[in-house]
């Protein structure tokens, strides 16, 4: 197998030049392709050429002190324990911290002219010429929203491409959740930081993120935005708008959990 191979699929799923595009992938499903994580961006770059942006999502929960990552690590410590575990915490450096959402996204992080945005739990990384524009300005306090790379994806019109896996891993949807509902559910959060060089606490409010509904969200999707589907060697490959697909999250979203709210509500 070869990247051309996999430049040939991409395009026959439509992208093309010029394309900005949020990249969600399992390298394990590429399997059969050397040098996995380098072929892939090879065939994005050589399919979008040097007018496209690639961009993936670098997050990192295992700084902070409210991810679920950070609750299975400590579960069953006492006081003690946790306060040594604390201790231990990494603080995240946006310049050497590394992605935890896959070998692909550390790789592109890692390439030459990379840029990263600054959030402690959910940075993106990006190649390209409208990743400094991306990825700036990226609040503390906004997660995936208005403030994010998403915001910024959306209205450059990026698409979004899957490769290997499911519409649980669309961070797209996200972005909807932030706009589905006038005053949605919010929680504190907490990530340790490097700041000036000094390892520092933050504490900050945003919403209350969920994915637990996205695999649904996605199929039912696929009902009424065009999804161009396509297989490499086993693997399959699904691109979309993200604008598309952040339209209609927004409005199943509104469907499907305000009228479970109003239905809890009422039972009690």
């Amino acid at each position: 197998m070869s990247g051309s191979e996999l430049s040939a699929a991409l395009r026959r799923l439509g992208l093309g030049a010029d394309a900005v595009v949020l990249v969600h992938s399992s390298l394990r499903s590429l399997a059969p392709l050397q040098n996995r994580a380098a072929a892939l961006l090879d065939a994005l770059r050589e399919v979008t050429g040097p007018g496209g942006t690639v961009v993936v999502p670098t997050f990192t929960p295992e700084n902070s002190r409210t991810s679920s990552a950070y609750l299975a690590a400590v579960r069953g410590l006492g006081p003690t324990g946790r306060t040594e575990y604390h201790r231990r915490m990494k603080p995240f450096d946006p310049a050497t911290t590394p992605s935890a959402t896959g070998l692909f996204t550390e790789y592109l992080r890692t390439s030459e002219n990379a840029v990263r945005s600054a959030h402690p739990q959910t940075s993106f990384a990006a190649v390209g010429p409208l990743a400094d524009f991306l990825t700036a300005d990226h609040a503390l306090n906004c997660h995936l929203g208005e403030e994010s790379p998403l915001s910024r994806l959306y209205d450059a019109g990026a698409l979004v491409l899957l490769i290997g896996v499911g519409y649980g891993r669309c961070t797209a949807f996200h972005l909807a959740e932030y706009r589905y509902h006038e005053n949605p559910p919010s929680q504190e959060y907490q990530a340790v930081v490097l700041d000036r060089g000094e390892r520092r606490w933050r504490r900050f409010r945003d919403i209350r993120l969920d994915d637990s509904d996205f695999e649904l969200l996605g199929k039912e999707m696929e009902q009424e935005v065009p999804v161009a589907h396509d297989t490499f060697f086993g693997s399959e490959l699904r691109m979309f708008a993200l604008r598309d697909a952040v339209d209609f999250a927004k409005r199943w979203l509104r469907d499907v959990r305000i009228h479970h709210e109003t239905s809890q509500d009422a039972v009690h």
